[in-house]
């Protein structure tokens, strides 16, 4: 939703903040302001309900909140005060819920008597939490006005009347009203009081149209889209004093997806040190210069726990999730996937009388990933297990959704299977029955994934696919058995593998068998071994545009935006289609130089070129009339605007983004009806000209537009807010008349560039368009349009109509469906009015949405019965291409891998460690040792193991600077080279001589061990060998100075190891080498290779085979090389802190050997060496 509520606190914050700082128009008058802002003293209460279950703490809260007031407010001691809830509750003076012309005292007694207090307002219930405390102005009633400003798809609406106050009645019938179109200047101040003050005393005129001025600029200028003052009071003027304006009481509401505009105006607006507050420090950083805006919930709906968290998560993702608790204890539990797919499935709920059981409202959609879907499907399924006792009914689970244009949906699956697994005995305890039904991408593998969770859980599991009408599945879990309908009627062909793409490229066993398509056309002058397909100015054929008819096989576009994903589903459904030239011609891209980009055409490859502007491109491709503008919400308007300039040429812009603005919205509208240029959405998929042109993701994967045989034209043509309903309408379309026209999505947004009436006119105008189609959803009253164009005779065909969400009359409170604009602000707007107003006007409107599919086939039989329409002869049905990528995700596919990797998985929605999740590591806090033994051992080790990991990894860090791979480092920094050549540097020394013992000591001492060598025998062996020892020697350290390192583990192995043999033997060999030489001890390197031995070989963890391979691959160099590592790079950082210089070594520390003295050291001097040279 982009229209929130805001508290009154905080709009009467933004007013006294910009309501003299905001650019007024240029209409206003330069007089000067007569408009004095009164004194901004604003008190806000925020008490916390949480702790009402100790009323004594309770109580110690709300009276310290209120201590914290009085310091941080004097003025409160000082005034008459008004008190009032503020949490959006109409008629607070009605319901006795306003304090008036108080004192401080009694206002606090009023609020701690009212604090956490439930009340009934208007049938909705809620508890009293939030606050407000404000002077009292004291004012005759003949000096209350009323103004309200509120937008409409034409302009702004101001609205006034000279009585204000709480009896001020039907505004909409009293109130004087003064238009502002989008495209228009604010009118002139004589302008204003001609239409709006005729009853106002002329005295205070001038305050009035300054104020008025002013409270418009700020109501365009910070994105409101209500704004309400009721009473507004305007005292009297005096000798002393000119008139006064106090805004009393005030409703509003901000563009919420306008935030990236107004947001730090908003902010700034709120900060401590405006409002009052200089002294208060805040607790948080923002990312403006004040505390970011707050929507509240409306009263009665306060957020539960499980709402906020999900609406978190939506806050952190560009995907959509949300979730509205509308009873608890009800049985009816959905988790839908998609907007406009979310209220159908209420829809079928509450048709059935089950409105009272539904538990909850919310969708998930814009491809979620696995873990956020998870997240998702267990908020869910904790609250539906929750109670202790279980329905004596059970309950049931519907995750429906419609068609997906582009969510894989196996994956999002795979965190819904994995969620239903964790709940596996709270499921079976209540009683759960499960119900799926969803097509898209990859469905069949997602489906496939649910049944077999089904055959496992222990929970009834029923899953249908596309086949199956989008809410068929409501009346199957409620009533047990199916709608009375056709959308069950086509189930997948005997033989089938129920997987398009699968039976296409491998054959099935069905008698309806695809027929081997004839060739595609070809391209002149490619050879058939050749890969890239070229095309030419000459393949483009210019054509007049028919407003009626925007898009035909020859319609070109450029795509704002690089988006190679959603061209090349252009392209293929080109290729499908048969066209001569790809409808893609160029792309547009700002933030890159011009370039090309390679994309496939069929099975061969061809290069679309890329520009920085879109003048060089209409520069290039004069034939092009239709630009897909992909670029985001923040960009998008002024991306829009530059493409509207150029509207000699192009004459259709489809705008992808959401969230766009609705005043900015507006104003691209306006200006392209002013050009003549269609545009379709913001908030939208696009749409569909089967067999000629798509727009973006259209119509979903190719297989979704092969089943909905979308490659050829059909009959029907339809029209639809709702992008992911469409593939919905492609789908029943295709099955119960002979196909798709066109279609469109006009998009969610309340103010969509085009409206149903333009399209349905458009289609009335189109001699191949037999039938029409509309797909309206509450909110909006653009219904009503068509209503009247069929009533007048301006739309002559049979139209079937319905629209979603007539649950709503259901919901005792406000509910904001998937669409921003799928909210009814009248009744008006509400779904059912809409339906009953379409069948009164002649409209073939069914019972229910799931009556749909049926009568579609009775008009498309009876138009057929006409004679209207004339069925063709189905056209074979073209094979689809399909990259190797998604062939291999459906399993189609297979080749040899390149590597196995057996350690690390991040093709997921996390990554795993040997099979351990990313999130498990740190909650279990497993450390560096516990993530060493799952990378390199594939395995968790004892919590010792991964100990002493560590500890060899801290021993061996460093051994200062004089070594050689310190010294390299040391040498390699010196002369100005980066990190990573410093440290690469440093590894190369390690080896047998230095820091390489770890293996060789181990694989020595364990295989004298296994041989069964005595201590006395092994050294005597070795000394026979010539071998040193690996291991034992040490030049500094002997047996009467001992290295600390050695004696750390060697007592740490004692106290933990299960067994050390091997350390034990060791140590026997050392009693007899520091015999001969007092510094023939046990080494650091020695102890820690014979301490890995005895660790791997007794931890039981390991076979002894494992053991043993382990060793010899270098495992145990390799905690040299780790932690070494460690100390290599705190060198180089050492040698770049201190700033030093280029290393030269000093002369006199090397010996020259000149010839003939080769064999004994010569120290010359610089002079001999000088007179030498």
């Amino acid at each position: 939703m982009s229209a929130k509520a805001v508290r009154e606190y905080d709009g009467k914050l933004l007013l006294a903040h910009w309501l003299h700082r905001a650019p007024v128009p240029t209409t206003s008058s330069d007089s000067g302001s007569k408009f004095i802002q009164p004194t901004t003293r604003l008190a806000h209460i925020s008490i916390d309900t949480s702790l009402l279950n100790d009323k004594v703490q309770f109580d110690q809260q709300v009276r310290s909140t209120l201590d914290q007031l009085e310091v941080n407010h004097p003025w409160l001691l000082t005034h008459k005060l008004v008190a009032k809830p503020d949490q959006l509750i109409k008629r607070r003076g009605k319901s006795g819920l306003l304090l008036l012309n108080a004192d401080w005292a009694e206002a606090r007694q009023w609020i701690e008597k009212h604090a956490a207090k439930d009340v009934l307002v208007d049938s909705v219930a809620g508890v009293l939490k939030t606050f407000l405390v404000e002077p009292f102005i004291p004012h005759p009633s003949n000096t209350e006005y009323y103004i309200c400003i509120n937008s409409d798809r034409d302009g702004d609406n101001i609205l006034f009347t000279h009585e204000g106050g709480i009896e001020v009645g039907d505004v909409d019938a009293k109130a004087l009203k003064l238009q502002v179109k989008v495209q228009d200047e604010f009118p002139t101040a004589d302008a204003i009081r001609s239409a709006l003050l005729v009853h106002v005393p002329e005295a205070k005129h001038d305050v009035l149209v300054d104020f008025i001025t002013r409270l418009y600029a700020v109501y365009i200028d910070l994105h409101f889209t209500y704004l309400e003052i009721n009473p507004l009071v305007v005292l009297d003027p005096t000798e002393d004093e000119p008139a006064r304006v106090y805004y009393l009481d005030l409703a509003a509401k901000l563009d919420q997806t306008a935030e990236f505009e107004a947001g730090p105006k908003w902010a700034i607006a709120r900060a401590p040190q405006n409002i009052g507050l200089a002294g208060v420090a805040s607790t948080s950083v923002g990312a403006d210069a004040g505390p970011g805006m707050e929507f509240p919930a409306p009263f009665g709906r306060e957020l539960t726990k499980e709402e906020a968290y999900v609406q978190e998560l939506d806050s952190k993702t560009g995907a959509s999730l949300k979730l509205t608790i509308l009873n608890k204890d009800g049985r009816i539990w959905t988790m839908v996937a998609g907007g406009g797919a979310s209220v159908v499935y209420s829809d079928a709920i509450a048709a059935l009388g089950q409105a009272h059981e539904l538990a909850n409202y919310g969708e998930y959609s814009g491809a979620p990933t696995e873990t956020q879907t998870y997240e998702y499907a267990k908020t869910i399924l904790d609250l539906m297990t929750r109670s202790a006792v279980p329905h004596p009914d059970g309950k049931v689970l519907i995750i429906g959704g419609g068609i997906a244009n582009f969510t894989n949906v196996a994956s999002t699956f795979k965190g819904i299977v994995r969620a239903l697994t964790e709940f596996k005995q709270p499921l079976i305890s209540h009683k759960v029955r499960i119900f799926v039904r969803r097509g898209g991408p990859n469905y069949q593998e997602g489906l496939r994934s649910m049944r077999q969770l089904g055959e496992s859980l222990g929970v009834e599991i029923q899953v249908f696919g596309p086949e199956t009408h989008i809410t068929e599945i409501v009346p199957l879990a409620l009533t047990g058995k199916s709608s009375d309908n056709l959308a069950s009627t086509t189930s997948t062909a005997s033989g089938s593998s129920g997987n398009l793409l699968q039976d296409q490229l491998l054959g099935s066993n069905s008698n309806f068998s695809t027929p081997v398509p004839t060739a595609p056309v070809s391209r002149a002058g490619t050879p058939p071994t050749e890969r890239m397909t070229y095309f030419t100015d000459a393949d483009s054929k210019k054509t007049g545009h028919d407003a009626n008819v925007p898009f035909t096989a020859h319609t070109r576009s450029f795509i704002y935006g690089m988006q190679p994903r959603a061209v090349q589903g252009m392209l293929d459904f080109d290729f499908i289609c048969k066209r001569e030239v790809p409808s893609v011609a160029a792309m547009i891209y700002p933030f890159g130089g011009a370039h090309v980009q390679k994309f496939y055409w069929g099975t061969k490859e061809t290069l679309l070129p890329v520009y920085t502007t879109l003048e060089e491109a209409m520069a290039k491709f004069p034939e092009v009339d239709t630009v897909v503008n992909f670029a985001s919400c923040r960009s998008v308007y002024q991306s829009t605007v530059d493409i509207l300039k150029h509207s000699d040429q192009i004459k259709t812009v489809s705008i992808i983004a959401e969230g766009v603005p609705e005043r900015r919205a507006r104003q691209i509208l306006w200006e392209a009806k002013e050009k003549n240029v269609l545009v379709i959405g913001p908030a939208t998929v696009g749409g569909i000209k089967p067999g000629c042109f798509k727009i973006g993701n259209t119509g979903g994967m190719m297989d979704n537009i092969v089943s909905s045989k979308l490659y050829r034209a059909g009959s029907v043509a339809y029209v639809s807010k709702s992008g992911g309903m469409s593939n919905e309408l492609n789908n029943i379309i295709s099955r119960t008349t002979d196909g798709v026209y066109e279609g469109v999505a006009i998009g969610g947004d309340r103010y969509p560039g085009s409206t149903f009436i333009d399209h349905l006119l458009r289609y009335e105008q189109d001699p191949n368009c037999k039938m029409l189609v509309l797909l309206g959803e509450v909110g909006g009253v653009e219904e009503y349009k068509v209503c009247e164009a069929i009533k007048n005779g301006t739309i002559r065909k049979p139209v079937i109509a319905w629209c979603i969400g007539t649950c709503a009359k259901m919901f005792a409170t406000e509910v904001q469906f998937g669409h921003a604009g799928a909210l009814a602000q009248s009744d008006l707007e509400t779904a059912d009015a809409k339906n009953k107003a379409l069948r009164a006007a002649g409209v073939v409107v069914p019972e229910t949405f799931e009556k749909l599919p049926l009568v579609l086939s009775q008009t498309f039989q009876s138009l057929v019965k006409k004679g209207i329409i004339q069925i063709k002869q189905e056209p074979e049905t073209p094979k689809i291409p399909i990259d190797y990528s998604w062939a291999q995700e459906l399993g189609l596919v297979r080749k040899p891998a390149s590597f196995v990797s057996t350690i690390c998985d991040d093709r997921g929605q996390e990554l795993l460690y040997a099979g351990m999740r990313i999130s498990d590591v740190f909650k279990e806090d497993i450390g560096i040792g516990g993530v060493l033994s799952l990378l390199w051992f594939k395995r968790r080790l004892p919590e010792y193991a991964c100990k002493f990991i560590e500890m060899v990894l801290m021993l061996t860090a460093d051994h200062g600077p004089a070594v050689s791979g310190a010294h390299n480092t040391i040498v390699t920094a010196r002369a100005g080279k980066d990190l990573v050549s410093s440290l690469c540097a440093g590894l190369l020394t390690i080896g047998d001589r230095f820091g390489g013992a770890l293996d060789g000591a181990a694989e020595q001492f364990s295989s004298a061990y296994d041989k069964s060598l005595t201590p006395r025998e092994f050294v005597s062996v070795m000394r026979k060998q010539n071998k040193l020892i690996l291991g034992i020697g040490h030049k500094i350290k002997s047996r009467t100075n001992p290295d600390l390192r050695v004696e750390i583990i060697k007592e740490y192995a004692k106290k933990h190891f299960p067994s050390t043999p091997v350390l034990d033997y060791a140590l026997q060999v050392e009693n007899i080498t520091t015999s001969k030489k007092d510094n023939l001890i046990l080494n650091v390197d020695g102890a820690i290779g014979i301490l890995f031995v005895d660790l791997l070989r007794n931890s039981g963890a390991f076979t002894r085979e494992e053991a043993e391979e382990y060793i010899k691959i270098g495992t145990l160099n390799g905690l040299f090389v780790l932690g070494r590592s460690i100390g290599f790079i705190g060198h180089y950082l050492d040698q770049k802190r201190l700033k030093q210089g280029l290393y030269r070594h000093p002369w006199d520390d090397i010996s020259y050997l000149t010839p003939g003295n080769e064999l004994g050291r010569t120290v010359a001097s610089l002079d001999s060496i000088n007179k030498k040279a």
